[in-house]
C-alpha cells in the first residue's frame, strides 16, 4: 500500500530483482518485503533473487498467530493490522519509526487492518507451502533455490510478460461454477 498512498515504489519483483543483483556482488542476503500472498508469490520472489520472503498476512490467519478468532458472515477470521497501519504504528512497541513518524503530531498510513481467513495450524499450512514451492522448482527444471537464481543470472531462465489474454487463460475458465481448496 506503500505505492498507492504515496505514488512512490516499484512493482516488487523488479525491486527485488534490482535489488538482489546488486547485493548478491557483496554477499548481502534480500528480504522480498510485500505483495507475499500464495505460493505462486513466493517463489517469483525467490527467482527474482531474494533470500527469504516476510509472509505476515499469509500467515497471520493461522492458529499460531496472535489474535482471537470470529466470525463473519458464517467464516472463522482473525484481525491482521500491517506494520504500515495506523493500529500498528500506535501500538505499544509499534512501527511508528520504520516509517519515521514517531512524534509526527499527524501520521500517514502505509498500511491496512483487516480480517483474514482462518487458515488452520501451521503444522498443516507449512507442509502446504513447502510442497507448493518444491512443485514450483519443479515446473521450472530447478533442483534448488541456488540453481533457480543461477539461472536467472546467467540467462538459462527467463521471466516473460504476460498479456491479459494470457493471464486470462492462465486462470479457470470453461465451468459454470467451482471451488479453488488451497490444501
Amino acid at each position: 500500500t506503500t505505492q498507492e498512498v504515496m505514488a512512490c515504489g516499484r512493482p516488487q519483483a523488479s525491486a527485488v530483482y534490482q535489488v538482489a543483483r546488486y547485493a548478491r556482488l557483496h554477499g548481502v542476503p534480500v528480504i522480498a518485503d510485500g505483495g507475499i500472498s500464495n505460493v505462486g508469490k513466493i517463489s517469483k520472489a525467490l527467482t527474482a533473487g531474494a533470500s527469504c520472503v516476510m509472509m505476515g498476512s499469509m500467515l497471520a490467519g493461522t492458529e499460531e498467530a496472535p489474535g482471537e478468532y470470529f466470525y463473519k458472515d458464517g467464516i472463522r477470521l482473525k484481525r491482521y493490522r500491517g506494520m504500515g497501519s495506523l493500529d500498528a504504528m500506535n501500538s505499544a512497541g509499534g512501527s511508528a519509526d520504520r516509517y519515521f513518524s514517531v512524534g509526527d503530531k499527524v501520521q500517514v498510513a502505509q498500511g491496512v487492518a483487516g480480517n483474514v481467513a482462518d487458515k488452520g495450524s501451521l503444522k498443516r499450512y507449512l507442509p502446504y507451502l513447502i510442497t507448493g514451492l518444491k512443485h514450483s522448482l519443479q515446473d521450472m527444471g530447478r533442483k534448488s533455490i541456488a540453481h533457480l537464481q543461477e539461472g536467472v543470472y546467467d540467462g538459462t531462465l527467463r521471466f516473460e510478460t504476460r498479456t491479459s489474454s494470457a493471464q486470462q487463460e492462465g486462470t479457470v475458465h470453461s465451468l459454470h461454477s467451482f471451488q479453488r481448496r488451497e490444501y
